[in-house]
């Protein structure tokens, strides 16, 4: 994405598309995890059954 992009004109769909992808490369400063596993680490399975 370019530095001089205007996100007031970005559809919400467009950001949850690079922030799903984003969140899925692993990071040498997490140990080759990705985000979202260390994000699932910290979140126990009642949190997850309440987000339904």
């Amino acid at each position: 994405m370019p530095k001089e992009m205007d996100f007031n004109e970005v559809d919400q769909n467009f950001v949850s598309a690079v922030a799903d992808k984003r969140n899925k490369i692993p990071r040498k400063s997490l140990n080759y995890r990705t985000p979202l596993e260390v994000f699932l680490s910290y979140i126990d399975e009642s949190h997850l059954s309440s987000l339904n």
